[in-house]
Order: C-alpha cells, then structure tokens, then sequence
C-alpha cells in the first residue's frame, strides 16, 4: 500500500537548487526542511494541504467527542484544514452539512452513521464533483460508489467478544436481556451474532429485549431496566447484553438504583464515561469490547489523505476490537482512564495501519 499513483515527488537536487536561487547559500535550514520532504506526495510537499470536512449525524456523547479529537489531530499533523460537524442524531442538520460542504470548497468529506439512503446520494453528488470519500459506521449501499472507503469497528468481532465471555462466565446457561436497536448498520451486524449465538446455544435464553436511540438513550434505558427489574425477582436474571454503551450506562444505572449487583454486565464499546462507570464500587458492568474512537478518526484520516495523495485504498476496513474487563482496570494503581487505558491494555490505541513513510515525515516538517 506504499505505492503512490500519479505523483511525482520533488528530488532532493531540484529542490536544493530552487531553495539555493530564491534564498541563497546562507539559509541551511530552510534547505534542509525541503530536503526532509523528500518522497512527500507534492501536493503536501508543496504546502497545498487539503481542506477536510468531518460530519457525524449522531453527537452529543464522548465517543463523538474523542472520534471528532482524532480526526483532527491527525489531519491537522499532517498540515491539513479540519472542520467538524455533529448533528446531534437530526436528519435534516446532517443533510444540510453535507450540501454545504459539497458546495464548499472542500477536497475531501469523512461522514460518520450516516445510515439512510439519502447518504448515499449525497455521497455520490461529492464524488461526482471530485471530492473523496471515506465513511464510518454508514449505510452499506456506500459500496455501489467506486472510490468510497466504508470503515467500520469490527462489529462482529466486537460482539463475539463479549457475548462470547457471558457464555464462558455462566458456563451456556443463563437467562439474559438483551439491549438492542434496529436500523444502524453496525447494530445489524451485531445481531447478526447475536442471532447465531442464540440458535448455537440453547443455555442462553433471552427473557426481555429494549432499545431505543435517542439523545437521551440512556436514560429511557435506566427507565427500562428499573421497571424490568420490578418484574423479575432477584436470581431470575443473570446478566444483561449491551450492544451499545448508552445501554450500559443505563442498564448500570438501574442496576445500582435498585442494589441488583447479583446481574452482571457485558457491553460494546468505551469512553471516559464508561471506564469511570466501570470502576466504581459493586459497578456490575464486568466487560465491554471496544474499538479506541480516536483511533478510529486518525485512521479515517489516513485513508482521506492517501485518497487525496492518489494512493490506492481499499473499499472496506474494519478496526480491530479489545475486550476490556473491570478486574484489569480495578488492579491499576490509579483510575484509568481513555489515556491511560494503555497501561491496562498494551497498544491499546496504537496502529500504524495506513500511516505510510510520506506521513510521518510530513509530521516531523510541520512540527519544526
């Protein structure tokens, strides 16, 4: 994937020699920093950068927020103009950002859940007037777009992980509630395991089911969880399966409201929020499998900037999923957080997938 397409670097020589004329012998340094981009795609090595828009339909929660931080980050590493945008789960206010950047000057979009049809036609207005794009967590029918990336967490894998542990920690059989909401591409393939799970393993039976997608998701799951508990006595759940972490959060909630500390937890992704939930005493929320979000946005830059380099890139990426339990973060010296998280889960947020030789130079030039 090193392979630049229709790019032609500057030579160490031609660039010695243009710096040399306009600046004389005298300026060393500014000859070197030139010399150092050798290699440098030369739309970035001549300073032209890119202008990026990032616009997420759903916000307002703390993946969002570190999603939002690593895409910035990192394209703004590697000298780029970032602009974000979140919609806070409004259709309109998505559809709205979109247009606007398409008639806004920009080389390249990263959208994020956008899971309607309309995406899609959005996306193909942009790609019809050159501007690349990759997605996250989007509507599938992205695919029928040639030169569209479609990144997602590795949902499957992230579901096996923790409800692959429930079965291992209640030997098969355990009677369980399931939180779950239809119509997100990343909660349908979750359920697709999910499903095969429930048919291969007929110890573990579903008693209730709740899900909603809200701005307040977390507290119409609490609201749930309490008149569920009302309804099943003590030792007639085992545990609780979140597919999502406003889920667990809720469910978590409900669960010390009510001092049901016998039901256990097991959900799907992690923030600040989260860890903190996890950590406190007779928190019942024992494992979640997760993706670090801010990796996620670096790593969609990336696949932007090689787009946007004339590099080759592939139609699909899944991230590679963790599973994190609160045994390894109760055993750190102190509380850990989405920082410090490495020190529980080694190279936890760390990848170098995508980040070709050309980047880290242009980073190490940006940061003189």
């Amino acid at each position: 994937m090193r392979k630049a397409f229709g790019v032609k670097p500057i030579g160490v020589s031609a660039a010695c020699i243009l710096l040399l004329a306009a600046c004389g012998d005298g300026d060393a340094t500014e000859v070197q920093a030139d010399i150092d981009l050798d290699g440098v795609p030369e739309r970035f090595a001549q300073g032209e950068g890119a202008k990026i828009k990032v616009i997420r339909k759903i916000g307002g929660d703390d993946h969002t927020a570190q999603y939002l931080a690593g895409v910035q980050q990192e394209g703004e590493a590697l000298g780029f103009d970032v602009d974000v945008f979140t919609a806070n789960g409004d259709t309109v206010k998505y559809h709205d950002a979109i247009s606007q950047a398409i008639n806004g000057g920009y080389d390249g979009l990263i959208l994020s859940h956008g899971d309607d049809a309309a995406t899609v036609d959005a996306v193909k207005r942009a790609v019809d007037q050159g501007i690349e794009v990759v997605t996250f967590d989007s509507n599938p029918d992205l695919e029928t777009i040639e030169g569209v990336t479609l990144t997602s967490q590795d949902d499957e894998e992230l579901a096996t992980l923790a409800l692959g542990k429930l079965i291992e920690d209640f030997d098969g059989e355990a009677d369980i509630v399931y939180l779950w909401v239809d119509g997100f591409p990343p909660m349908v393939r979750r359920d697709a395991v999910y499903q095969e799970v429930l048919a291969d393993q007929p110890g573990i039976n579903e008693l209730e089911r709740f899900g909603v997608a809200a701005e307040d998701t977390s507290t119409q799951t609490q609201n749930a969880v309490v008149a569920l508990l009302n309804k099943y006595r003590e030792g007639e759940i085992d545990a609780i399966f979140a597919t999502w972490d406003a889920f667990a959060i809720g469910a978590t909630r409900a669960l010390e409201e009510a001092g049901r500390d016998e039901i256990d937890i097991y959900g799907i992704d992690v923030s600040n929020a989260d860890l903190q939930m996890m950590q406190q005493e007779n928190s019942t929320w024992n494992y979640t499998a997760a993706v670090d979000p801010k990796l996620i946005g670096s790593i969609n830059l990336r696949i932007l900037a090689k787009k946007l380099a004339g590099e080759e890139t592939p139609q699909f990426y899944d991230l590679e999923a963790s599973l994190i339990s609160r045994d390894q973060l109760l055993q750190a010296e102190s509380e850990v957080n989405m920082v410090t998280l490495t020190d529980v889960l080694p190279n936890w947020g760390e990848s170098d997938a995508f980040l070709e030789d050309w980047m880290t130079v242009l980073k190490e030039h940006n940061e003189q």
